[in-house]
């Protein structure tokens, strides 16, 4: 669906910027605007040296904390194994982590080939003394949900500029570059073929460092994978009731500005109607992959869905209420592309996201419906 609109995008620049008539009026305006933005770039490369100097300050400190005993609570051991898991499986959010005194227990499914460089990483983590596996080895992800979609993971580290995730410093040493390319190519008027595969390169360059999404995400050639969301939020509401109220999907416009309806289908199946961007309705249908009352939930959406999605809520009990941690990994129509295309009709997923969160706590905590949820808007 993506990749039909990559060459119409290309062949839509084209036409602007090398029309006979506005062509160099509108590469002029271009590359002045874009010089606006490059003089700013001082800004980008005073973060640069500044990730480069701790990443150099922090190697000393690393060290000793290695060499240490380590000390760090539960907490703190289990968010610093899922820090890395990603960077060794395709699946992070398949893996479940716990710690006890230093012992780290794993469970969850994970791919035969991905599961020693696992073991490896999370008896590599500082202050873990035992890893305890419990993880399902599986050949493949074939009839495994909780391992569909994702990205394969090659053993060790790689290069920054190869990771799926660039560094501040990597980021903007690629903004400046795709930068430079751009300008050379807005500036390049007896060649202007050459300036624009120089162009698209450099604007290629621009977004990869700007989003920090893999290009083969931008383009919607990654599944579901085209967005990541990563988000906390703690509720002042027991776990109980509020795993009750995510797992009862028909109850999300009351908490949701854009989730119109929800219809749970005798088998098992979910339907969602949702406002698109421009108000526009989009339908999908949506399963649930994983349930594990007061403690986790997983879903996808089924095959050939419009809008792509799948992601986890975990649930832990503590400071009077419940601390909620949701993953979850969607795909608009053309990719990451998309998601910025949707935001200029008004309609930012990760923003509102934002906002459907905090309305959900304050739906749990008064009982009431916020009056700009999509069940307040109908009446």
């Amino acid at each position: 669906m993506a990749l039909p609109l990559i060459p119409f995008a290309i062949g839509a620049a084209a036409m602007y910027l090398l029309d006979p008539q506005q062509g160099r009026r509108r590469r002029a305006l271009l590359r002045d605007r874009l010089s606006s933005r490059i003089n700013r770039l001082d800004e980008a490369m005073g973060v640069a040296g500044r990730d480069l100097a701790n990443r150099t300050r922090g190697l000393v400190p690393s060290l000793r904390q290695r060499f240490s005993s380590g000390g760090a609570s539960d907490e703190v051991l289990v968010e610093r194994v899922r820090s890395r898991l990603g960077r060794v499986v395709s699946h992070p959010g398949a893996v479940e982590v716990r710690a006890e005194g230093g012992r780290v227990i794993l469970s969850g499914p994970v791919l035969r080939d991905e599961h020693a460089q696992l073991l490896r990483t999370v008896r590599a983590v500082p202050g873990v003394r035992e890893v305890e596996d419990h993880t399902a080895v599986h050949e493949s992800s074939d009839g495994v949900p909780a391992l569909q979609g994702g990205a394969p993971r090659p053993p060790g580290q790689r290069l920054d500029i190869l990771q799926e995730h660039w560094s501040p410093a990597t980021r903007a040493v690629m903004g400046a570059a795709g930068s430079a390319l751009l300008l050379n190519a807005l500036s390049e008027d007896e060649h202007p073929l050459t300036g624009l595969l120089s162009g698209i390169i450099g604007a290629a360059l621009i977004v990869r460092s700007t989003t920090n999404v893999p290009l083969s995400r931008l383009a919607g050639m990654a599944g579901r994978r085209g967005i990541d969301v990563h988000k906390t939020i703690h509720v002042n509401a027991p776990v109980e009731q509020v795993f009750e109220t995510l797992a009862r999907y028909e109850s999300f416009p009351q908490f949701m500005t854009n989730v119109r309806e929800v219809r749970l289908r005798e088998d098992g199946v979910s339907h969602w109607v949702v406002a698109g961007p421009g108000g526009i309705p989009v339908e999908w249908d949506a399963v649930t992959t994983r349930m594990e009352p007061n403690r986790l939930l997983s879903w996808e959406t089924v095959p050939g869905s419009t809008v792509e999605h799948a992601g986890t809520i975990r649930f832990r009990p503590g400071d009077g209420g419940t601390r909620l941690d949701i993953e979850m990994s969607y795909r608009p129509p053309a990719g990451a592309l998309g998601h910025v295309v949707a935001r200029l009709f008004g309609a930012d997923p990760k923003s509102e996201f934002d906002q459907d969160l905090l309305r959900f706590k304050t739906f749990l905590e008064t009982g009431r419906p916020a009056h700009d949820a999509a069940a307040g808007l109908r009446h």
